[in-house]
C-alpha cells in the first residue's frame, strides 16, 4: 500500500470507528508471524521496524521485506519506519520503499521539532510517502524508545502549530502512554486526547499499546485514535517462546522445529491486539 493508500485507510479507520494496528518486528520470523495473522483476520495493519532492527538488518533488507510483503499480501499492509530520530534514516527509509516513515523530534523544542519533522515531509511528500510526527513525549524505556523525564502531556496548541507548520500525515500524542511494559495501570489523559482530537483534522497515533487495558484503547479509538502501534509484547513473546522451546529440545535441532511453535503464539497475541483494535474484518 501506498502513503496516499494509508492516508485513506487512516480516515476510513476514523469514519467506522476502528484503528489500524500497527505492530513492531525484529527480523524475518516476526514479521512473517504479524502478516499471517492479519490476513487471517482480514484486517488492515502496519508492520514497523524500529532504528534497533534497519540497522541490524540494513534499510536496504527491511525495505525489500517490505515491498515483497506488500505486494504479496490479500489484506492492506504498509510497511513503516517507527521512531526515526534522524531525518538521514527517514530519507533512506524512503529510498528504500518505506511508504511511511515516523520522524520523531519531539525531544526538540517546538519550532525545532517542527523544522525537523517539515524536512521529512518535504521529501517524503514528494515522493508520495506518509509522515508521522510527534508531540508531547511517549514515556518509559524500550526499543522503540527511552524518555523517563516529566513534562510527557501533549499541549494542545502544540499540537495545532506543528501540524499546521509541518503538513504532516498523521501525528503520535503524549497523553500518558509508555513504551515497554507498565508499573500499575496506565494514566491516560482522555481529556487532552479529546481537545487535541477536536483542534486538529489529522489522524492521531497512540504509542505503548502493550499493556493498555483494552476498554481504554476503545475508549482513546472513540476519541481520535486511528493508529495503535503495539511493540514490547510482540518481541517478548517471541524471546520467551524461544527460550522455552530451546529448552525442551535437545542440542542441535532444526531451526524451522524450534520456531514454528513460536510463531503460533505471537500470530495469537497479533490476532488479539487485532481484534482490541476493533480491525479485524476491516481489510
Amino acid at each position: 500500500m501506498t502513503g496516499n493508500g494509508l492516508r485513506e485507510l487512516l480516515k476510513r479507520a476514523d469514519d467506522e470507528g476502528f484503528a489500524v494496528p500497527s505492530f513492531n518486528y525484529s527480523d524475518i520470523w516476526d514479521f512473517i508471524a504479524i502478516t499471517e495473522a492479519a490476513e487471517e483476520e482480514n484486517a488492515p495493519v502496519m508492520i514497523a521496524s524500529n532504528p534497533l532492527v534497519v540497522n541490524a538488518i540494513s534499510i536496504e533488507m527491511c525495505g525489500a521485506m517490505g515491498r515483497v510483503a506488500m505486494e504479496k499480501s490479500k489484506t492492506p499492509l504498509i510497511h513503516h519506519l517507527d521512531h526515526s530520530y534522524e531525518v538521514g534514516l527517514c530519507v533512506q527509509a524512503v529510498d528504500a520503499g518505506f511508504p511511511s516513515v515516523m520522524i520523531d523530534a519531539s525531544n526538540h523544542p517546538l519550532k525545532e521539532n517542527a523544522r525537523i519533522t517539515g524536512e521529512v515531509v518535504a521529501y517524503a511528500g514528494a515522493r508520495g510517502v506518509h509522515v508521522e510526527g510527534e508531540i508531547g513525549k511517549i514515556m518509559g524505556r524500550g526499543a522503540e524508545g527511552d524518555y523517563t523525564g516529566g513534562g510527557f502531556l501533549a499541549e494542545t496548541d502544540d499540537a495545532v502549530y506543528l501540524v499546521e507548520a509541518t503538513g504532516l500525515d498523521s501525528l503520535a500524542v503524549g497523553i500518558g502512554t509508555a513504551h515497554g511494559f507498565y508499573k500499575g495501570k496506565p494514566e491516560i489523559n482522555f481529556s487532552r486526547l479529546a481537545e487535541i482530537n477536536e483542534a486538529v483534522d489529522t489522524p492521531l497515533v497512540l504509542h505503548g499499546g502493550t499493556g493498555i487495558p483494552e476498554e481504554d484503547v476503545k475508549r482513546a479509538i472513540k476519541l481520535g485514535i486511528n493508529k495503535v502501534n503495539v511493540g514490547t509484547i510482540i518481541h517478548c513473546t517471541y524471546m520467551n517462546g524461544m527460550r522455552r522451546e530451546l529448552a525442551s529440545r535437545p542440542e542441535n535441532s532444526y531451526t524451522l522445529d524450534v520456531v514454528k511453535p513460536v510463531l503460533e503464539e505471537i500470530k495469537h497475541v497479533v490476532r488479539g491486539w487485532i481484534k482490541v483494535c476493533m480491525a479485524n474484518g476491516k481489510a
